[in-house]
């Protein structure tokens, strides 16, 4: 098993080597607490994204672990605040190349970007990154709202765990779109919980994670490649993407909690991607889905949650140990449950043969 984890364990050393250059024995301390927390918040995220490339090909499956990871560390827990930061404050994200060159010539680092924001002036940089928290908390949120509703409702699905509530969501299966009514009205009520503003703001960001859910559902009918947001091919690649940043961007936010050094952050967030990653494989390979039955059940209530926390987040203030301990104890419980059953099954094959 050992062997799943290798890529991560030398990932974590390298990091918290680098984390140790930067900002000395306090800096590997919050790059190492911000991993665990990553790895901790993000293992429902492995368990569906398990699900998904269980049912893709060598080929796919290849890819969205080499450049899906590098998008993950890299583009979600690094570029994509910074872009975000860039649409807000009106800035380019990154120094240009004639900045970069007066830089060497004059010695003076350039002020009028966001990377250099970033690294010069961290409190602007995180105050502008969390006056976004009303816009990330309903697009992630209504985004894996989505994801959670649209595993449940299905007319067809025969195998339940919370049996009452997931036979009800099933029923709703014969409805046309229902997951999504079910979703836009539940952004209508939070939204007029909250300020005239800060309601628009987070109606109009949370209909775009609605849209862009149907988007992304429905790209592999629309370039040819049917069911492929749910099996494979580029739907399901860019599926997995906006789910890992869904996942990632409220970890980012929540990071500034324990530091404002954007490097610390991508250090540690990576390699709590990196683990994710790892335990995505193992479970793939290890055919672990199909041997606890009611795992990926409890990966998705999970998600449920994590979607109620992020869209209640646009009002109250939810501690993420909350979050974390929420999603870690219904993914136990369903791995346990699951695992009674197997052991229940097991013995009444043995009776049965005696």
């Amino acid at each position: 098993m050992l062997q799943y984890f290798r890529s991560s364990f030398l990932v974590t050393f390298l990091g918290l080597v680098g984390a140790w250059l930067i900002a000395g024995w306090g800096g590997l301390w919050i790059a190492f607490n911000l991993a665990l927390l990553e790895t901790s918040l993000s293992f429902d995220n492995a368990v569906v994204n398990a699900s998904v490339l269980k049912h893709w090909d060598e080929k796919w499956r290849k890819r969205f672990l080499l450049w899906g990871m590098l998008i993950a560390v890299f583009g979600m827990r690094v570029i994509f605040p910074l872009l975000i930061v860039a649409v807000i404050a009106g800035m380019a994200p990154m120094p240009g190349p004639m900045a970069l060159i007066d830089y060497f010539s004059s010695g003076v680092w350039p002020a009028n970007d966001v990377l250099s924001m970033a690294i010069v002036d961290q409190n602007r940089y995180a105050s502008i990154l969390t006056s976004a928290h009303i816009e990330v908390s309903a697009f992630g949120g209504a985004f894996l709202l989505l994801v959670f509703l649209n595993f449940f409702i299905d007319a067809e699905k025969d195998t339940h765990w919370f049996s009452p509530v997931e036979r009800l969501l099933a029923k709703l299966g014969k409805l046309d779109m229902a997951a999504i009514v079910l979703s836009l009205m539940l952004l209508v009520l939070m939204a007029a919980s909250l300020s005239a503003a800060e309601g628009y703001r987070f109606l109009v960001a949370g209909v775009w994670g609605v849209i862009v859910f149907v988007l992304v559902d429905g790209l592999g009918d629309l370039i040819g490649d049917e069911g492929a947001a749910a099996k494979t091919g580029w739907g399901g690649f860019i599926y997995l993407e906006i789910l890992d940043a869904s996942f990632s961007f409220d970890g980012v936010l929540g990071a500034f909690a324990l530091t404002k050094n954007i490097f610390l952050i991508a250090i540690g967030l990576g390699i709590g991607a990196m683990f994710v990653r790892s335990f995505t494989i193992l479970l793939v390979e290890k055919g672990t889905l199909s041997a606890f039955k009611y795992l990926e059940h409890g990966a998705f209530w999970a998600i449920g949650a994590l979607a109620a926390v992020m869209l209640l987040a646009a009002r109250f203030h939810i501690p993420e140990v909350i979050t974390g301990g929420v999603a870690a104890v219904l993914i136990i419980a369903a791995g346990v449950h699951s695992w009674l059953i197997n052991r229940h099954q097991l013995a009444s094959e043995i009776n049965a043969h005696q």
